[in-house]
């Protein structure tokens, strides 16, 4: 069995983004001051390979590149992982033209409120976010975007990821560091160089993009889980997967007899993305109650969570402690 950590670490998602444009500067800072343990940046690279934080490639959505008639002629169409994509794309920008763009908020149907700060940010590089992380004695959860996708285009990102962590002086495994991927190779391949912790993500569909393994539902069979840890520290499913309806599944208790801790993702505070007997109302934009949600998971013995909420998530990480 593994040995429960003294207190889940919340893990600020893509920052405090509920309150800011996700992957910014400040909406990290805000998740710092909320109280978050770890921020989470999605890394992928730009054309002259500097790790910047998108959570997809595609940045049409995040950034406001659309309004930059320079850029008009790099709106292209890739396949990704599959799927075929019509937009603009890190990887044909430098870091020096992407940082002439400014964010804007994903999500703008949902979090009005976070359109006001459109336009205010820059998009950081991982650099910036190490600086951030260091001055202000949190860790950081990166992931790695499709690095296979990446390695096929002459882009391979796990090599720059391990050597900036180095750099920063974290290759160990107690370091404030945890490298998150769908994947499952390249998390083998920087298993090889490095020995920070590592997760592996799964998902309720599908399987990995690079085909390491039939489906994410085979990896979390005992089996499957025991496999996973032998490179991974510990496992971040979907949340929906800790239920079947409103009765809890075995993954906790399987995941840590495999010796996983668990990170489930992501704990959002609107309806939209709140299981029904969590929603208040019916406007999809409207706050239900994600904090007896994130408790009822805490309750189950996860060992650590994500959410776009960390101020909520803190609240309710202290809240069920002191019920216990």
């Amino acid at each position: 069995m593994t040995a429960p950590l003294s207190a889940p670490i919340v893990i600020a998602h893509r920052g405090a983004s509920g309150s800011r444009p996700e992957h910014t500067l400040a909406a990290y800072e805000l998740a710092i001051d909320q109280g978050a343990d770890f921020i989470e940046p999605d890394l992928v690279p730009t054309r002259d390979d500097v790790l910047v934080a998108r959570h997809e490639n595609a940045i049409g959505g995040t950034t406001d590149v659309a309004a930059h008639p320079e850029f008009a002629s790099r709106r292209t169409t890739k396949t990704i992982d599959g799927q075929a994509l019509t937009d603009w794309f890190v990887e044909d920008f430098t870091l020096v033209e992407l940082k002439t763009l400014r964010a804007k908020e994903r999500l703008p149907q949902l979090r009005a409120d976070n359109v006001r700060y459109d336009g205010q940010f820059e998009v950081p590089t991982l650099a910036e976010i190490i600086a951030l992380a260091r001055r202000r004695h949190v860790g950081i959860y990166p992931e790695t975007k499709h690095p296979t996708y990446f390695a096929r285009i002459g882009h391979p990102t796990d090599g720059l990821l391990v050597d900036q962590l180095k750099a920063a002086g974290w290759d160990s495994a107690d370091a404030p560091v945890f490298i998150q991927s769908f994947e499952v190779a390249n998390l083998k391949r920087i298993h090889a160089l490095t020995t920070v912790r590592l997760i592996q993500l799964v998902a309720g569909q599908g399987g990995p993009a690079d085909g390491a393994a039939s489906s994410y539902a085979a990896m979390l069979t005992p089996a499957g889980l025991r496999q996973v840890a032998t490179y991974a520290y510990g496992l971040g499913p979907d949340k929906a997967q800790l239920w079947s309806g409103d009765a809890p599944t075995t993954l906790v208790s399987d995941a840590h007899a495999a010796g996983l801790r668990v990170h489930p993702w992501t704990y959002r505070a609107e309806n939209a993305f709140l299981p029904a007997r969590f929603r208040r109302g019916e406007a999809p934009g409207a706050h239900g109650d994600i904090a007896a949600e994130i408790a009822s998971a805490l309750r189950l013995g996860i060992d650590g969570f994500f959410t776009d909420y960390p101020l909520t998530g803190v609240e309710t990480r202290r809240a069920v402690k002191d019920h216990r």
